[in-house]
């Protein structure tokens, strides 16, 4: 139960430190101080609900044939999360990663709210992360610890975007910084190459 709680909570932190417009939105709303709170909430409980249809909905969709396409379906998740640890570390040598805040919000909450739902479910990255890649991987616990890889997975959105938008005013002057994100990208790449090390030994590849 533990390891799959663990499990979730990783690999759903390290797939959201990637920054993105929706994390900058979040940050910049923190910075301004309006909406603080509804906005943390908003994209915390946004991901929870596609983690879940994700794992629910794999499961149900392959349901028997889970047996079957297990092995394929672990080794696909392996090669997912390489790419994902390589274009880490590349960041990491280059230094490509940086903060940048997008000025394009209104002060209202509902025009706030209206913007961040086209950031968040207009992304189609967020698919492939929550539903796709984290509704996969699920399907290596059984019973009850998949609902606690659930909430692992869950918890570490509601970690991160109240962290992200109630410290963004001292996470700014760090982030500003080449050699924050450079620590930051080879500890992502490290956590992804370490669950695809997992996955790759649940397909049997070695």
């Amino acid at each position: 139960m533990l390891s799959a709680f663990l499990t979730g909570f990783i690999l759903g932190f390290s797939l959201i430190l990637a920054i993105g417009a929706q994390n900058s939105f979040v940050l910049r709303q923190g910075l301004m101080g309006r909406h603080v709170f509804t906005v943390a909430l908003f994209c915390s409980l946004s991901d929870a609900l596609l983690i879940s249809i994700g794992v629910a909905g794999i499961s149900i969709f392959l349901n028997n044939y889970i047996t079957l396409v297990s092995d394929w379906l672990f080794g696909i998740s392996a090669i997912w999360l390489l790419v994902y640890g390589l274009l880490r570390l590349r960041d990491a040598f280059i230094g490509k990663s940086s903060l940048i805040a997008n000025d394009s919000s209104a002060n209202g909450l509902a025009s706030t709210l209206s913007f961040l739902s086209v950031l968040t479910f207009a992304n189609p990255h967020v698919y492939l992360d929550t539903v796709v890649l984290i509704g996969s991987v699920s399907q290596q616990f059984p019973g009850n610890t998949k609902l606690a890889y659930v909430i692992g997975a869950s918890l570490a959105s509601f970690v991160f975007f109240f962290s992200l938008a109630y410290g963004s005013k001292f996470l700014s002057p760090i982030m500003q910084r080449p050699i924050a994100w450079r620590i930051l990208d080879s500890f992502i790449a490290f956590v992804m190459f370490t669950l695809a090390f997992n996955m790759a030994q649940l397909a049997y590849w070695f």
